[in-house]
């Protein structure tokens, strides 16, 4: 039986006539190590920025709009107010960050934080289709596109690890 490794970070050989014509493809494996290492964990540092700020009353006060609009969590703002919704919400996005970060010890508690990552910038994206006149703040909602991106690449990168590990435990 022929085993095979799905490894997300590892480029496939570029082969002699590849690294002769493109001398530059010979940094793709550092690129790609180091592009996966600041990716996941700009992500980790962005969770945790942002979760953290949930404790404030500004943050609280500045993101009240987007939840009492939103048929998916407007039942936190309901169930915890302005405030407590807001930490509420930051004590989720710390928890995706701490599981994210896991990936070289635990491959499958950080897949399921990437997808917890991926299922929160779905729901923010959806901001932008039922905040109403959400007006200037379509651009600072937009970068959610980018980490919903993120979040899946992470997810995979982290299932990969976990296949690859798996195969080489037979």
């Amino acid at each position: 039986m022929r085993r095979r490794a799905i490894m997300v970070s590892q480029p496939r050989s570029l082969g002699r006539e590849a690294s002769d014509t493109m001398p530059l493809a010979r940094f793709a494996p550092v690129l790609l190590r180091v592009g996966a290492f600041v990716l996941r964990y700009s992500l980790v540092l962005f969770l945790l920025l942002f979760g953290a700020l949930k404790w404030t009353p500004k943050e609280a006060h500045d993101i009240e709009a987007w939840v009492i609009h939103s048929p998916f969590i407007s039942w936190v703002h309901t169930l915890f107010g302005t405030q407590g919704g807001s930490e509420f919400i930051g004590g989720i996005e710390l928890t995706i960050a701490a599981l994210i970060a896991t990936r070289r010890w635990w491959p499958a508690v950080s897949a399921a934080g990437s997808m917890g990552a991926a299922l929160m910038f779905l729901t923010t994206l959806s901001f932008l289709f039922t905040t109403p006149d959400v007006g200037d703040e379509a651009g600072f909602l937009m970068k959610d596109l980018t980490l919903f991106g993120a979040a899946l690449w992470t997810a995979g990168d982290a299932l990969a690890a976990l296949t690859a590990r798996d195969e080489d435990q037979r």
